[in-house]
């Protein structure tokens, strides 16, 4: 019996969410919270099986579960994999923007493809990719990059992610809106906006890749006060867009009442989470006003953490 872990990060996206799905830059970053999941070998012949949330899924590629064929479809890549049992974990809400589903692809991933000696580069990659397909069709790959090597970049489906030196440590409040969404549906409404309204959408689209532009210099810079500014941005054309609900309007206006730099939606919209932007103030450091956005969360109705993103690093 061999034995072998995975770890991955969850994610943000700083700005550029949708946009990125039509060639445009995206600003992420991977966050502190993630997945874990570990790989044993079974006997040979025995059923392959994924224990995640108390369920016991086994990989099949014709199931009516995503789960099972997203299972299936990460043993099948690369090299044929063992009889094995993948039990994993992960820390994040699924549907809440903060990319949990990739997380769990890239741990499990990375504790499958451990099992060979040595692994051979950009396997454990390639699986989490051949999962992340099965939930989202055609994912523009930011959620597995970020889950993959954490920090902050600058992405696009071409050129993938390239990482951004962070001048300053960026102190998060993740706040979850109640409600998840489908990332497919909320890319698909997009897509039939743009059907209807394609000099609108461009236009929109545009306009976030300036603001991601200015966003990448505004992290190296160290320039808080400029991004917060350039989220609040990006939120107005996400909002127009569609993408917004009341309870992220709500959070959003209710962190930046509470003293964020900054806040916006995160991920595909339609629910799912919000981030501001914290800074120190004369009265509180950056400690003291993360807590003041979770409490005037909490006193809407809303649960949040804080997480700091800063030097890329793996996990």
């Amino acid at each position: 019996m061999s034995r072998a872990h995975g770890a991955a990060h969850g994610k943000v996206i700083l700005l550029g969410e949708h946009a990125v799905v039509y060639g445009a830059p995206a600003l992420a970053a991977g966050i502190e919270r993630g997945a874990t999941a570990t790989a044993t070998t079974l006997a040979p012949g025995e059923a392959s099986r994924l224990v995640l949330g108390g369920d016991t899924i086994l990989a099949d590629p014709a199931s009516t579960d995503d789960r099972a064929r997203a299972f299936a479809a990460l043993l099948a890549e690369g090299r044929e994999a063992p009889s094995v049992l993948v039990e994993a974990a992960s820390e994040l809400p699924a549907g809440g923007g903060l990319g949990s589903s990739a997380a769990i692809g890239v741990a499990a991933g990375r504790a499958v493809a451990s099992l060979f000696d040595p692994e051979i580069e950009g396997e454990s990659a390639a699986r989490a990719v051949a999962w992340e397909r099965i939930f989202h069709g055609n994912p523009s790959g930011i959620d597995t990059a970020a889950a993959a090597i954490g920090g902050c970049f600058r992405f696009t489906r071409e050129h993938g992610a390239h990482p951004i030196p962070v001048a300053r440590p960026l102190v998060l409040a993740i706040g979850w809106s109640g409600s998840s969404s489908s990332t497919r549906t909320m890319v698909e409404g997009v897509a039939r906006l743009r059907a209807r309204k394609p000099a609108m959408v461009d236009k929109s689209i545009a306009g976030i890749a300036a603001l991601v532009d200015n966003a990448a210099l505004a992290v190296e810079a160290g320039d808080l006060l400029g991004l917060g500014r350039l989220f609040d941005l990006n939120q107005m054309i996400l909002a127009g867009l569609l993408l917004s609900t009341e309870a992220i309007e709500d959070m959003c206006a209710t962190a930046r009442a509470a003293g964020a730099l900054g806040a916006k939606l995160t991920g595909a919209g339609g629910g799912g989470s919000v981030i501001a932007l914290v800074g120190a103030s004369q009265s509180a450091d950056e400690d003291a006003s993360a807590a003041m956005i979770l409490a005037a969360w909490r006193a809407a109705g809303f649960s949040g953490f804080v997480t700091r993103v800063g030097i890329p690093q793996g996990v």
